[in-house]
C-alpha cells in the first residue's frame, strides 16, 4: 500500500547510505478507529481462552498504516525526501474507541 509514495519512512535517525541536509519538521497523524460490538464479542471470547485477540490486532494494523500514510503526505507536502525517528503509540479514548497516533521528523536528504 505505501509503495505508492516516493518517501523513505524510517524509525531509526538517519538513513543508510544517505546524508540528511535539511530538517523540515514535525508529522504527526492520529486515527481513531471505532470498535465494532460484534468485534468486541470475539475478542472477548478468544481472551477467556488465552487467545490472540485478531480482531484487534488487525484494527491495530490497519489504523498504523493509515497513520504513516498521512504522516508521508503531510511530509510531501512540506518538500520531504524522508520521515525518520517515526514513533508510535496507541491508547483507549472511550470504550468504544481507541486511538493510533505516530510522528517523525521530515526531512531533505542530500542529493
Amino acid at each position: 500500500m505505501l509503495d505508492k509514495y516516493k518517501i523513505i519512512v524510517s524509525n531509526r535517525g538517519d538513513i543508510a547510505g544517505k546524508e540528511i541536509s535539511k530538517e523540515l519538521g514535525l508529522v504527526s497523524a492520529s486515527i481513531a478507529p471505532s470498535k465494532f460490538i460484534t468485534r468486541d464479542m470475539m475478542a472477548m471470547i478468544r481472551q477467556w481462552f488465552g487467545k490472540e485477540m485478531k480482531e484487534y490486532t488487525k484494527m491495530i494494523n490497519q489504523a498504523r498504516e493509515k497513520v504513516i500514510e498521512r504522516m508521508i503526505e503531510k511530509a510531501q507536502e512540506m518538500g520531504a525526501d524522508a520521515i525518520v525517528n517515526i514513533r508510535f503509540m496507541g491508547t483507549g479514548v472511550s470504550a468504544m474507541s481507541a486511538e493510533m497516533m505516530g510522528y517523525g521528523t521530515a526531512v531533505e536528504l542530500k542529493k
